[in-house]
């Protein structure tokens, strides 16, 4: 199962072409991750009290169509795989049934100076519901 956000395109978000500028894709992605995070009760807050942040290592993103002014943008998050201090990402941004955006992400967990702490305990079998198959 993947978890669905859904966001709408705003003026702020276009650029001179009138089309979702592609940084903005970057923080819809982020939105929707943060959004599961606390949905798998892994709240940013959460992580601050146990000493941890989440942050991004790796991002591939590939994009394929335009989004515009008042679209609907759904994003889907699934999680390919949790290792002891990382974890990977899979999401996909639609507007209808046509994809705009994918991104492929590694996130690490750290302490608040950056140093690698292992995943929290309970984050695996939490992320259970929302793993690609297979993974």
């Amino acid at each position: 199962m993947a978890y669905e956000s859904v966001l709408r395109a705003r003026f702020s978000d276009l650029d001179p072409y009138n089309h979702v500028n592609h940084a903005r894709y970057l923080s819809y992605f982020e939105m929707a991750r943060v959004d599961l995070l606390e949905e798998m009760g892994f709240s940013m807050a959460r992580l601050a009290d146990m000493g941890l942040q989440i942050v991004l290592v790796e991002a591939n993103v590939r994009y394929y169509a335009p989004a515009r002014l008042g679209d609907e943008i759904r994003v889907t998050t699934r999680v390919r795989e949790v290792r002891r201090a990382s974890t990977r990402w899979s999401q996909r941004a639609e507007v209808g049934s046509e994809p705009v955006a994918t991104i492929e992400i590694k996130a690490a967990f750290t302490d608040p100076e950056g140093r690698p702490q292992r995943t929290p305990e309970g984050f695996a079998e939490a992320t259970l519901p929302y793993r690609v198959a297979n993974s």
